[in-house]
């Protein structure tokens, strides 16, 4: 190696714990329950039907369980499927160990033991565990960086330490243990390169630091990150591709300043490299990761905070480059936004963060999952024609379960706290109790969030108690429909939110995007906050010419999308004047009860000879865009044109 192992020691040990002690720590999913009326039926949902989708399909109708039975067997017999599979039954796990905290469910996790004992009888006694390599010779293992060795090992530490935080139970934790010690018995500073092909172990052997206060997993978390930009990646991606944008692995990491390549290997590495920043504070990571996240969001990311536009490489393509209707957008890179900006604010403390994790979370991740809880999207357009569905499953199946995790692992971002703070995120309807130093504060939340902006929390410490409550108070509520300026809402005017302590206002600072009521804290005090709810239209910047001259409706944090189910069967013949006045009103897809928003509108119809066009005003109605294409394949638009400027004759 060129580069001295002892310098990097130094560097990697210089900052452990810097300022550690002031950053929001989220707070852990087994300790918050969620009473949400509009999270906790998902949940179930998750909890039950898709878990038994996703079960159903990894264990029976696809071979990936399959494939640790036959290694266990040790007969000699042949893989099955995809080299990566075993990430799937791996995310399927870290989903159930979520729902059974949610959701306690015996039988449920009985079959999951059964699967982690096979997993556990497949792994070899060195540590090594992957089904494809162990059925099709071990001789070619951890030759190719591009075979997702790493990225199934990844899954591994993330599904034992979930299951572990969920039932207390060490047999998966102590396999991904054995495999992380086998990884880095191989590679590391004096050892052997590597670079990992599809990112998702740095953020992993965060968790596993975490879980087990082993530093030897932050340090080689830390190394992995280092390897890349340096020319050392030996596989496919690089050979045969010759695209080392792909994997981001252009230049070294603290020299980054643009986003590229494959959206869902960005996130995760993206997420690990924040962690490391925050338990090294290794500054170069902070202001690199600081940078890149604002090309992000300034430049490549949807109204709906989906991002990789691009379906040629499921990713990044050029800044301002996000057409609606060709839009990938994959569940999984808005699963890893949120991941992502979670840990952006954990080490900032900055509101903006969670304010973008938001979008992602109720929008653009949220969509990949139906109403049903058993369809799934892979990629989430905004724009169509009707010729786009959901499916049951896929032959790469990353996003079933990897939408199953998120929704299931929710109270992992409700909550943080530090030495002396509390922050809330998100506003649903949920209790924790939080300790600060010798005294235990409860919380307790009430909301109909995202339907209302009215949230209340009540305080209950032991005893009385002084601590700074951080309460976000959404950019969107503050007039600002993006960070980054990338979406502007069209009138600038802004409704007042207000926030109250035992119903008198209360007295904040407003810092980092969040009102700060620093004062002592009795059993039974109430904080009330009320957000603005009004109808907003968005406008794009001008360089996405995709939604020139063209509107979005929000509300809240929720974006908006005509479907022809509601409107005739069209989608694509309403136009959106500026006096067009929409108003929200409860209402219902399928059983799904949500607000939509109604109001007359311009639309254009074909005369019955086909000869001539009139237009007409009309009562349209606009759908959370999470909902669309529950009722079918169907036609829909989330941005709406304002006046007709060209027309272009289809027959």
């Amino acid at each position: 190696m060129n580069r001295s192992v002892f310098a990097y020691v130094i560097l990697t040990f210089a900052g452990y714990g810097t300022a550690e002690a002031q950053r929001p720590d989220p707070v852990n999913f087994s300790q918050v329950r969620i009473t949400d009326s509009f999270w906790r039926p998902k949940m179930d949902k998750v909890s039950t039907v898709t878990l038994d989708a996703c079960m159903y399909q990894t264990e029976v109708k696809t071979p990936r369980i399959r494939n640790f039975e036959k290694v266990a067997r040790h007969k000699g017999e042949q893989h099955e499927g995809i080299f990566y599979d075993d990430s799937d039954v791996f995310k399927a796990l870290e989903a159930i160990a979520y729902s059974l905290r949610n959701h306690p469910d015996g039988k449920r996790e009985a079959r999951a033991d059964a699967w982690i004992d096979k997993i556990a009888a497949a792994q070899l006694p060195d540590g090594y565990l992957n089904t494809y390599f162990t059925l099709r010779g071990l001789d070619k293992r951890w030759t190719d960086m591009s075979m997702h060795e790493d990225y199934n090992g990844g899954h591994l530490i993330e599904a034992g330490v979930a299951y572990f935080d969920a039932t207390g139970k060490r047999k998966l934790l102590d396999v991904a243990i054995r495999w992380a010690n086998h990884f880095d018995s191989l590679f590391g500073p004096g050892k052997r390169d590597w670079v990992t092909g599809h990112q998702e172990l740095e953020l992993a052997l965060v968790k596993l630091y975490r879980s087990t206060h082993q530093e030897r997993y932050l340090r080689l978390a830390h190394w992995l990150l280092d390897e890349r930009g340096r020319r050392l990646a030996k596989g496919y991606t690089w050979t045969e591709w010759k695209d080392t944008a792909y994997a981001q692995d252009l230049v070294p990491i603290k020299d980054q300043k643009r986003i590229t390549g494959h959206a869902v290997r960005a996130m995760y590495m993206y997420t690990g490299a924040a962690d490391v920043a925050k338990y090294t504070g290794d500054p170069g990571y902070l202001d690199a990761m600081k940078t890149v996240w604002a090309d992000v969001v300034d430049r490549n990311m949807y109204i709906t905070g989906g991002i990789g536009s691009s379906g040629s490489n499921e990713g990044f393509s050029a800044d301002y480059d996000l057409p609606n209707e060709q839009a990938y957008c994959e569940t999984c890179a808005s699963v890893g936004m949120v991941f992502w900006n979670q840990r952006m604010n954990s080490l900032t403390g900055e509101g903006q963060y969670i304010d973008v994790l938001e979008k992602s979370l109720y929008n653009g991740a949220l969509d990949g999952l139906s109403l049903s809880g058993d369809r799934y999207f892979y990629g989430n357009p905004l724009a169509s024609v009707g010729n786009y569905g959901r499916r049951e499953w896929f032959g790469t199946a990353c996003c079933p379960a990897n939408i199953a995790r998120l929704v299931a692992s929710l109270g992992n971002y409700i909550y943080a706290k530090s030495a002396s703070d509390i922050w809330v995120n998100l506003f649903v309807g949920s209790s924790t109790t939080i300790s600060m130093g010798s005294t235990d504060v409860a919380l307790q939340m009430k909301t109909d969030y995202p339907w209302s902006g009215r949230v209340a929390l009540t305080v209950l410490p032991e005893k009385k108690i002084r601590y700074a409550l951080h309460v976000r108070i959404p950019g969107w509520a503050r007039g600002f429909a993006s960070p980054g300026g990338l979406y502007e809402y069209t009138d600038a005017d802004v409704q007042p939110f207000t926030i109250t302590v035992n119903g008198r206002p209360a007295g904040y600072a407003l810092e980092k995007g969040y009102a700060v009521i620093d004062r002592s804290w009795k059993r039974g005090d109430r904080v009330e906050l009320s957000l603005p709810m009004d109808v907003r239209r968005v406008k794009a910047a001008s360089q996405v010419k995709a939604d020139k001259g063209r509107v979005a409706l929000q509300r809240g944090p929720l974006v908006y999308c005509v479907e022809g189910a509601d409107n005739d069967g069209q989608a694509w013949n309403i136009i959106l004047p500026d006096a067009a006045v929409f108003s929200p009103e409860r209402d219902s897809i399928l059983s799904e009860q949500v607000v939509a928003l109604k109001g007359m509108a311009t639309v254009v119809s074909v005369s019955a000879d086909g000869y001539s066009v009139r237009t007409e005003q009309r009562l349209v109605k606009a759908i959370p865009y999470y909902t669309w294409c529950n009722r079918g394949n169907d036609a829909m638009q989330v941005w709406l044109p304002r006046r007709i400027t060209n027309i272009k004759i289809d027959y």
